[in-house]
């Protein structure tokens, strides 16, 4: 899975059959939060959005930018996978 960092409209990105997945954050300072993830319903329950989220975590990290979960689901993800939080 191809995801992008678009750091335009501050969000990552990831192109599916069926549309656009996106992460959204808020660049505060060192930190970027991240305050909605919407995945094409078709798409949903693949897996695409947890790809999407861990590559943008994953980004985020090797930035050096601290990870503030503000969706629901990125909360959910850095619950399941700890080495996220903080």
């Amino acid at each position: 899975m191809n995801v992008r960092h678009n750091e335009a409209a501050a969000r990552y990105e990831l192109d599916t059959e069926h549309g656009q997945a996106i992460a959204a954050y808020r660049q505060q300072g060192n930190a970027r939060v991240f305050t909605h993830t919407e995945v094409p319903p078709a798409d949903e329950g693949k897996g695409i959005g947890a790809a999407l989220v861990r590559a943008a975590l994953d980004d985020t990290k090797a930035h050096g930018f601290k990870i503030v979960p503000a969706c629901s689901f990125v909360v959910a993800f850095v619950r399941r996978h700890p080495e996220y939080a903080g």
